[in-house]
């Protein structure tokens, strides 16, 4: 490999990388941004997780209607597309001044995530010489949009304390996402081909047929029932932790002692940092260890955790709930990688696209129903968490249906042959 491919692989890497940590800046604020959202436009639980539910939508029906664009038109123009729409969404944040504009415009953002996503997780098999390392790069994204969950919900709590309209973070993502355009720009991306016999049309079509293949629907239902237990956390976590939702200055007085108040203040902060920490062990984790054994454990260990949380209340949850964090580090990022490596590299791009409205669907479903039956029990957030718990229970039952029957074994080693060459 010459020394200018080589720092071109590196270039096409860190702006995945960096894709991945910007729109997780806006995307995992959205517990800190709620509490404010529901003060600034008196609004109520269900009405306020619409700032969420609205944004993965969005992913949803681009992943799944438009995620085929990254196969048919290439990956570098459907990143510039993805990235161009989201920065200019994220600009007209500027002006927005009601709830229904805002709504509209946090819509239009998650269509653009959904554009740049897909095709990056197609280029992530573009620029992998194996299946493991197929892995452990996507957990290498992963990680950095932990980073990104961790600098954006930092900032909008220092936006927060110091007056600052949390607005700006849009616009701060902006200029981000700008500087990324310019890179996509630049790089060489590797040849895209469509096939060696492209016969069926690429086009929405062939989206909806992966609705009917195993592989590709065992994936997604893993991954909505991830993503709706994660999204809890973050989303509404925050509502759980604090003892008077009403009085800033009560917000963490039922807290007993420094530490304890300091913690329920950044306990979104403190999952995000450590599901990022777990997400760079589990580049090293992904390439050494039984990837089936890992998810099973790790999700029965995540469903203690909830458990835990609601039987313990508040005292409990305080720590457990965050704890999660290192437990969830690497499911999702495996689900993608495996669901994805069960397909030729021509397919990526379709195939990135269904998991990534079942990801979407599942972080937009689980925090609004969990709001809604809050909300029909007197807004307390406890009984949303016991509906976050059932989609523990049901992740850890089918990750423990995956290790014993193992039924993807054979698929990826041929793809492994046929793709990527024996190893």
């Amino acid at each position: 490999m010459s020394t200018t491919h080589a720092k071109n692989l590196m270039l096409i890497r860190w702006l995945t990388y960096l894709m991945f940590m910007m729109f997780a800046m806006t995307s995992d604020s959205v517990g800190e941004i709620i509490k404010e959202v529901k003060r600034e436009f008196d609004v109520t639980n269900a009405q306020a997780s619409l700032m969420h539910s609205l944004f993965m939508i969005g992913i949803a029906f681009s992943g799944l209607f438009l995620g085929f664009l990254a196969d048919k038109f290439g990956r570098k123009k459907t990143i510039i597309l993805g990235l161009s729409l989201f920065a200019l969404s994220c600009y007209f944040f500027l002006i927005g001044t009601s709830f229904s504009f805002i709504l509209a415009l946090i819509t239009v953002s998650g269509i653009a995530v959904g554009v740049f996503k897909t095709a990056a997780l197609a280029l992530i098999g573009d620029i992998s010489t194996s299946t493991k390392e197929h892995t452990g790069t996507m957990n290498g994204a992963e990680a950095f949009f932990g980073v990104g969950a961790i600098i954006g919900p930092l900032i909008v709590a220092w936006m927060v304390r110091e007056g600052v309209d949390w607005k700006l973070l849009y616009v701060l993502a902006g200029g981000l996402c700008t500087v990324l355009i310019i890179m996509a720009w630049k790089a060489n991306y590797p040849e895209h081909t469509q096939g060696a016999t492209p016969k069926e049309p690429i086009n929405v079509m062939r989206s909806l047929k992966l609705l009917t293949n195993p592989y590709a629907m065992g994936f997604s239902v893993g991954a909505f029932l991830y993503v709706a237990a994660e999204s809890a956390i973050y989303v509404w976590m925050p509502s759980y932790l604090v003892c008077d939702a009403g009085n800033v200055s009560e917000m963490f007085s039922c807290y007993t002692d420094g530490p304890e108040k300091m913690l329920a203040m950044y306990a979104v902060s403190v999952f995000f940092s450590l599901r990022a920490a777990g997400r760079f062990v589990g580049i090293w984790m992904m390439q050494r260890l039984n990837w089936a054994l890992v998810l099973v454990l790790f999700s029965f260990a995540i469903m203690l955790c909830f458990i835990g949380g609601l039987i313990g209340g508040k005292e409990a949850a305080l720590y457990l709930f965050p704890l999660t964090g290192i437990f969830m580090s690497v499911i999702y990022p495996t689900f993608n990688s495996k669901g994805i490596s069960c397909f030729p590299k021509h397919e990526h791009g379709t195939v990135a696209g269904v998991i990534l409205f079942f990801t979407a669907a599942g972080a937009a479903a689980g925090p609004f129903i969990m709001g809604v039956v809050s909300d029909a029990y007197g807004g307390d957030a406890k009984y949303g968490f016991i509906v976050a718990t059932v989609f523990t229970t049901l992740l850890f039952i089918g990750l423990l249906y995956n290790y014993l029957a193992n039924p993807t074994e054979a698929r990826l080693a041929a793809i492994e042959e046929s793709e990527y060459g024996a190893h």
